[in-house]
């Protein structure tokens, strides 16, 4: 059986990215796949300390805590759903102490220090919202610099991009239109085949 990890990186229980991340969800349940949804928000764990032990023993120094028993999910499942609202022009700061923390166990580096992928093989979708209305939230780069910034860590750790799904102006359209319901339910499909 197929195992796809979701990480809702979403305060906002009934907004916009956790409807089309439940849509991803359910498609993929429908179609015989594992899924486990994370609430990043919920998570308990302390930030990346930067002392860098975890390059060369491959493990986080910080005692057991949420943020390693979510990064061994992630290292055994097939595909990876990240959602995330734009903050900034980038992810939420509590996914980005999550990805942080999990530097050790997404890539390595060489002995000439060239990184080395070790999640290859699976695949990853993306999801973001932002208030900026479209196609301003692509073109001054903020639902796309969030896509820029989980993109860096996704595909250095190996991932393939399965699909993105960016939704702007928020601010006035909460809400899924029919032609968001069906991308969703059509990027997970992506996601669930071999």
């Amino acid at each position: 059986m197929r195992k796809v990890v979701i990480l809702n990186a979403s305060p906002r229980k009934d907004g916009n990215i956790s409807q089309m991340l439940n849509i991803i969800g359910d498609t993929l349940f429908e179609k015989g796949t594992e899924v486990t949804i994370i609430d990043v928000c919920k998570l308990e764990f302390r930030p990346c300390i930067g002392c860098m032990k975890c390059r060369s023993t491959h493990d986080c120094v910080m005692p057991e805590d949420d943020a390693k028993r979510i990064l061994r999910l992630v290292q055994e499942c097939d595909g990876l759903v990240v959602g995330s609202p734009c903050y900034w022009g980038n992810m939420t700061g509590q996914l980005k102490m999550l990805f942080d923390r999990w530097v050790y166990g997404m890539m390595d580096h060489s002995e000439r220090g060239y990184p080395i992928p070790l999640l290859k093989g699976k695949k990853a979708v993306i999801v973001t919202t932002c208030s900026t209305a479209w196609p301003f939230n692509i073109l001054f780069k903020q639902s796309a610099g969030t896509v820029r910034a989980l993109k860096e860590v996704l595909c250095w750790s190996g991932f393939k991009i399965a699909g993105v799904i960016q939704k702007g102006g928020t601010h006035k359209r909460n809400g899924l239109t029919p032609k968001e319901i069906a991308k969703c339910k059509k990027i997970a499909l992506s996601l669930g085949s071999h």
